[in-house]
């Protein structure tokens, strides 16, 4: 399928099922921290998932392409990010597969009905507040920073629609990580399993990735630390699996 590209936009490869996707480098391009939670994410044949702030549709298609999910939906409140999500989703042909809805992460429970997903994702803007930001309408800032929605939204958001039982996969930066544990048990969602991501073995993580459980019961399993780089410019073998080189 060909597709048109608006001004300042790219074709990117995603090394999975020949799947490719439309960014903009001037607006805002996934990170590692997307394609790591992809990883991360679990699902079972026939689930039904919803990723939180999709934006440009980076997790779904990843999730399609590694999963044998029923169905995928991406939520996204940026409109010009939701229409390269859609049209990427397009060009891959999982049209039938995966939708986007533009929308507000604070009015999710809202926009579907609730207890209806087996697993929601999230990779969520990770700074508080709008300290140092020149622009807070700024796409990229948008993203970063909580100025559309903040961290108890995002999980009262998705406690609300996720079925019991149903798994929870989140990553973010550890210095919340007290913050992320006590607002998934304040909303229900019991923590069960967490990574800590190092940029060096040698170094602080500077991510985590965290799995919780609607209703679970309490019992945290802490994975090996994911390490990222062997050596400046090379990715150790895992990271290289996960990116599917």
């Amino acid at each position: 399928m060909t597709i048109n590209l608006k001004e300042k936009e790219r074709l990117d490869e995603l090394q999975r099922n020949g799947y490719r996707i439309i960014q903009n480098p001037e607006k805002f391009c996934f990170g590692m921290d997307a394609v790591l939670l992809s990883g991360f994410a679990r699902a079972k044949e026939g689930d039904h998932l919803l990723d939180l702030g999709t934006g440009t549709g980076i997790i779904p298609i990843l999730m399609a392409a590694k999963t044998q999910c029923a169905h995928l939906t991406g939520l996204e409140i940026q409109a010009e990010s939701a229409d390269m999500a859609r049209r990427s989703v397009a060009l891959n042909g999982l049209s039938d597969k995966i939708d986007i809805i533009t929308g507000d992460i604070k009015e999710a429970g809202s926009l579907f009905k609730a207890a209806s997903f087996d697993c929601i994702t999230c990779n969520p803007p990770y700074m508080i507040g709008q300290h140092g930001l020149t622009n807070p309408e700024d796409a990229k800032a948008i993203a970063r920073h909580e100025i559309l929605c903040t961290l108890e939204d995002v999980i009262r958001e998705g406690a609300k629609l996720l079925k019991t039982g149903g798994h929870f996969f989140l990553v973010h930066r550890p210095f919340r990580l007290a913050e992320i544990m006590t607002t998934m048990s304040q909303y229900s969602l019991e923590p069960k399993r967490m990574r800590l991501v190092y940029p060096y073995v040698d170094k602080e993580p500077n991510m985590v990735l965290i799995e919780a459980v609607r209703g679970g019961r309490p019992r945290l399993t802490v994975e090996k630390p994911l390490i990222v780089y062997e050596a400046p410019g090379r990715y150790t073998r895992e990271i290289y699996d996960v990116y599917g080189y």
